[in-house]
């Protein structure tokens, strides 16, 4: 491995790794949990047999992204999965060891408990032909093997052992690079994943393929002599070659300054950050770090020995609570990242309360008006409010299809195409106006209309229906 390619990558790294063990094992961290019971949900690529036959699982995984190439422009890839490992615990018998369900040390309770380890493979540097099309195939394996670990207490003496094992696995990246259309300055990327691994096995459990399975499975892309386009909000000139990138069971968005790409199972915005004030891995992000941190501090001791006896990064979680200090856990509480005005005096406007707009002045904040004030806000009115697009007046019960551009949410991009009523068109404190939506059809309108709960886009992101019952 190139110290290029590691440099390169370690801009991701710690996204990358929050990827890698999303749901490696989850609250209360112990293997008896139900919710321990079905593993490794997210980026699994199985034996392709296995896949075809089971019909759920992928084998193949395929990024496609965008590059604004310079007058050489080479792409590295590096593709990063965890290889899971079925650790056994046997007990001392006699001169021998056995096979036991479970072994208590020293209030350590160890159990069975398939583990993974991180495996990584780089692709060196691939030129970009700008002028018609390449590809480079990688073919790659991750050996197996068995190993022993002794168990040992307090006193040093050996009460157990560990025997590990890993199943060998074999799986190819292939890297193709295209223009999307003959005028685009651009470069069209496409990088695909693939499980190789034969499967020989009869039976089609899902517990069965995991050994053989590439898991957790994320790429990343990094361009010398270039930059990534983002396929979240692509700039106009871009717009049509990055909708034309189509990725299976994979995200891409942009990591530090527009050289590298991640592109993993879990749908991310670009950019992303690990929370600074985090103090270590919790492996569930749909959890708040410190809600989770109390309940892990209300375990009883039993289920703390379960958990530490479950995986040692369990074990690490169950630790740094317990020792989690009163100033680390406030710091977990309440945190406010504070919002700064377009508007200001870098900008030319220093000392200006109020700016012209079409249809007149808008409140700004200023020394003598707080950044939100319910007596500006109260001269809009979001349920008659209108606002005029392509021709036509928007207000209230306008029909309308939705067309993300911004993609402010990426769960943008499967609202794209269809049809929705306004709910109401707000203004908010620099005086920008919103369209606030309902989507046709959707079952779950009702409800959230009684909460007030609405889809906000852009005024550029909706397309009046000029026939009231057009796509009703």
């Amino acid at each position: 491995m190139s110290a290029h390619v590691t440099d390169r990558f370690e801009t991701a790294r710690t996204v990358a790794d929050a990827v890698l063990f999303e749901g490696y094992v989850l609250y209360p961290y112990r293997a008896s949990s139900r919710k321990n019971q079905a593993r490794f949900q997210w980026g699994v690529l199985t034996p392709r047999a296995f896949s075809e036959a089971e019909g759920s699982e992928r084998w193949a995984m395929r990024t496609e992204c965008l590059v604004a190439p310079g007058a050489s422009p080479a792409v590295s890839v590096r593709v990063r999965c965890l290889h899971s490992q079925r650790r056994r615990i046997e007990k001392v018998l006699g001169s021998g060891f056995a096979a036991v369900e479970s072994l208590e040390v020293d209030g350590t309770l160890h159990v069975d408990w398939d583990e993974a380890i991180d495996e990584s493979v780089d692709v060196p540097p691939f030129p970009l032909l700008l002028d018609g099309q390449s590809e480079r195939v990688q073919k790659f394996s991750l050996g197996g093997g068995t190993e022993s670990e002794k168990v040992r207490a307090d006193d040093d003496t050996v009460v157990g052992r560990f025997v590990r094992h890993r199943e060998p696995i074999s799986g190819l990246v292939r890297i193709a690079t295209s223009r999307p259309d003959g005028e685009s300055p651009y470069v069209k990327v496409a990088v695909t994943v693939e499980n190789t691994t034969a499967w020989r096995r009869g039976g089609v459990h899902r517990d069965d393929a995991m050994p053989l399975s590439l898991i957790s499975v994320h790429t990343m892309l990094g361009v010398d002599d270039g930059r990534f386009v983002s396929l979240l909000d692509p700039p106009g000139d871009a717009a049509r070659a990055a909708h034309a990138c189509h990725s299976d069971g994979a995200y891409p968005v942009l990591i530090g300054d527009d050289d590298v790409v991640l592109s993993s199972p879990i749908i991310l915005y670009d950019h992303p950050e690990v929370a600074p004030q985090s103090p270590g891995d919790l492996y569930d992000s749909l959890e708040i770090d410190e809600i989770l941190a109390l309940r892990v501090m209300t375990l009883t001791d039993g289920e703390k020995s379960e958990a530490r006896g479950t995986d040692r990064r369990a074990a690490a979680i169950i630790d740094r609570c317990d020792d989690m200090s009163a100033e680390t856990l406030s710091s977990l509480h309440g945190q406010m990242t504070p919002v700064r005005s377009s508007i200001g005096p870098s900008n030319g406007f220093e000392g200006l309360e109020e700016l012209e707009e079409p249809g007149g002045l808008v409140a700004l904040a200023g020394p003598d008006v707080p950044w939100w004030d319910p007596e500006v806000d109260a001269s809009f009115d979001p349920w008659t409010e209108s606002v005029w697009i392509a021709g036509v007046e928007v207000t209230k019960g306008t029909a309308v299809r939705l067309a993300p551009s911004h993609r402010a949410d990426a769960q943008d991009i499967f609202l794209s195409g269809l049809a929705a009523t306004v709910a109401g068109v707000f203004t908010d404190v620099d005086g920008d106006q919103h369209v606030a939506v309902t989507v046709d059809d959707d079952p779950a309108t009702e409800e959230l209309t009684w909460q007030g709960r609405y889809l906000f886009f852009h005024v550029d992101e909706v397309e009046p229906l000029v026939d009231q019952g057009e796509g009703r």
